[in-house]
């Protein structure tokens, strides 16, 4: 078959296809079948929350892990050095349940650290002598090219939720987990420590202890505590926050603003979400 024949045998198809989508409604492209589904929302068959998911599984299909991943910058590592009563106080304070264990550097992965895997062991006599590197599961590796609808099926069928993202060089360049590409289709996962989006951006719980949204405005905070942040060089009260402490802030990290203490409840890994203000006692 010549080039010729082959290019118009693909365009009869193309035309047989939208024939039969205008005709019976049958998709052949994103596009059509995004129609259907907007069609379909419409005439109330999918509510909105159900139409933003199965969009969300076609739009995986086109998603590569570097797109989703956690920055190798942002990844909360334990080191193989360590003892067990130096990690406890980062386990606790990330309050994630998987930590990277690394031997002298994030390019050197030798395996993961669960969290319930050490709980499991605390009743042993001497915690701070626990040879916890027995504890350790293999890491997975994965480039950076990898779709995620492919990555999603590899999780399943290893029951492996989270796997490491290599450059073409063999580099650590971030972290990717269940989490992240499950939340490519039902949206953002919360947990007890989220903070609704939907709710006021201030709760008050007495004259000194406010809990706030990081996306709070500083002109906003200046005026409930009284304070004189400068709000030409700061947006929101979160800025200020990770300018101050020099890196993305995580729970439980605290700095002071003019005689309050901000303490960080909810971070994700690029920004804080949720805030404790409690003003400082004077004298």
């Amino acid at each position: 078959m010549s080039h010729w024949q082959q290019v118009m045998r693909a365009a009869r198809v193309r035309i047989i296809q939208h024939l039969l989508y205008w005709l019976r409604g049958i998709p052949f492209t994103r596009e059509q079948l995004s129609r259907l589904l907007h069609a379909a929302r419409a005439r109330e068959l999918l509510d909105e929350e159900t139409l933003q998911m199965m969009e969300g599984v076609t739009r995986v299909t086109d998603l590569k892990v570097e797109q989703v991943m956690v920055a190798r910058a942002q990844m909360v590592t334990v080191d193989v050095s360590q003892a067990l009563d130096d990690i406890l106080p980062v386990m606790i304070s990330s309050a994630h349940s998987r930590f990277p264990v690394t031997d002298g550097d994030r390019d050197t992965i030798i395996g993961i650290l669960f969290a319930k895997d050490v709980l499991r062991h605390m009743q042993e006599s001497d915690i701070a002598r626990l040879p916890w590197e027995r504890l350790l599961r293999a890491a997975v590796f994965i480039p950076e090219s990898k779709r995620l609808n492919v990555l999603l099926q590899e999780f399943r069928r290893r029951r492996n939720h989270m796997a490491f993202v290599v450059d073409e060089y063999g580099g650590v360049t971030g972290l990717v987990t269940i989490e992240d590409v499950l939340e490519q289709i039902v949206g953002d996962i919360e947990d007890e420590h989220d903070f609704d989006e939907g709710a006021a951006m201030v709760l008050r719980q007495s004259a000194d202890h406010l809990v706030v949204k990081a996306a709070l405005p500083v002109s906003r905070f200046n005026q409930l505590v009284k304070t004189a942040l400068d709000e030409t060089e700061f947006d929101t009260l979160g800025g200020a926050v990770t300018d101050q402490l020099g890196h993305v802030p995580q729970r439980g990290e605290t700095v002071e603003f003019e005689g309050h203490e901000v303490e960080v409840l909810s971070a994700d890994a690029r920004q804080a979400r949720l805030l404790r203000v409690a003003r400082l006692p004077t004298g």
